[in-house]
């Protein structure tokens, strides 16, 4: 009965909101499999990075620290370790000295008092740094650093609008230290086939990067990328610019994205056997040269509408039919209980 229900509702949804879908960049290449990641360890895969030799790869959730260094080939060459228990990781980061950033900021119930970031040194320990929100607690899956190593959490909003946070201060351990709201992103619906929720999972934020030089962010939806210019790397101008769109089609749930040094994009989906993709060149499609230095007129004072978006309201959130919002919400209700964590 429940499957029947949901079924009616996604497929409503995905009609209301096909009016406001975005089209894709018409120069966006298709993503190519490059191999699949068969390894029973890799279920949950949410977080991804990249170095010239290897690929790095973290589960939602766990109970200890654990990264799982990748051949490019999908084989599992190693695993970095930490006995630091994190409540659920989403994320993971790589700083130019090679630490690895594990955003711990997943939050289904809204419930936590503080998330956390942990920095696994290379060869050394993980060092844990907690950190509050200003404004109640929020659900959030996507991590983004700066070029000098600045934090940068996205969240994850069911109706599309996507709040942007940094440290206030700098980090403490183990903190807490104070976020601040520094932006906003307000993505519209697009056709991108994929995603555990239907049409609604392209509005759901779910993952980021940045590339070797800090001139492109990437932030990552269940079905497709948006990749914003920052020519003078900095993440709050860049987001509210007009990225580049590339769809990222048929990925079950697809939560982690990298760039790899030569700006490839990289994607996987949650699952054992879940194809590692790459599109080739794709940070190339975003003309970093040519961007003005003052980012697109923004909707508010603290962020902007960077996502080639359908008409808005004041709060920068796309103005869907009522109906729709109302479906979508009950959709991710469905979809979010379902996947509340062990504890």
């Amino acid at each position: 009965m429940h499957g029947r229900r949901w079924a009616a509702g996604a497929s409503v949804l995905a009609l209301l909101l096909a009016a406001a879908a975005v089209p894709a960049s018409a120069q966006a290449p298709a993503p190519e499999q490059v191999c699949s990641l068969g390894d029973d360890r890799l279920a949950e895969v949410s977080g991804l990075a990249a170095d010239e030799g290897s690929w790095y790869a973290v589960n939602d959730g766990g109970t200890s620290i654990e990264v799982f260094v990748l051949g490019k080939d999908c084989s599992v060459q190693d695993v970095l370790t930490d006995p630091t228990d994190p409540y659920d990781v989403e994320d993971l980061a790589l700083a130019p000295d090679g630490t690895l950033w594990l955003g711990d900021t997943g939050d289904n119930r809204k419930q936590r008092d503080t998330v956390a970031l942990h920095a696994l040194s290379p060869g050394g320990p993980a060092t844990l740094y907690r950190l509050t929100y200003p404004d109640g607690a929020r659900d959030a899956e996507a991590l983004l650093l700066d070029r000098s190593g600045t934090p940068y959490i996205i969240t994850k909003n069911v109706l599309g609008g996507s709040e942007v946070y940094r440290p206030s201060a700098p980090l403490a351990s183990p903190g807490p230290t104070p976020l601040e709201k520094v932006g906003s992103l307000s993505l519209s619906a697009t056709d991108t086939p994929g995603g555990p929720v239907g049409t609604a999972g392209s509005l759901l934020v779910t993952g980021a990067a940045t590339n070797a030089d800090g001139s492109v962010f990437a932030v990552r939806t269940y079905t497709d990328a948006y990749l914003y210019p920052a020519p003078d790397g900095d993440v709050v101008a860049a987001l509210q610019r007009s990225p580049v769109r590339v769809p990222l089609p048929d990925e079950a749930q697809g939560e982690a994205i990298a760039f790899e040094p030569d700006g490839s994009l990289l994607s996987v989906s949650e699952g054992v056997g879940s194809p590692v993709r790459i599109v080739r060149g794709a940070a190339g499609l975003v003309d970093v040269e040519t961007t003005p230095s003052e980012p697109a007129q923004s909707d508010s004072a603290a962020g902007g509408s960077p996502a080639p978006a359908a008409e808005q309201d004041s709060s920068g959130v796309p103005v869907l039919p009522g109906i729709a919002i109302a479906v979508g919400v009950a959709a991710m209700l469905v979809f979010g209980f379902s996947k509340l964590r062990r504890r």
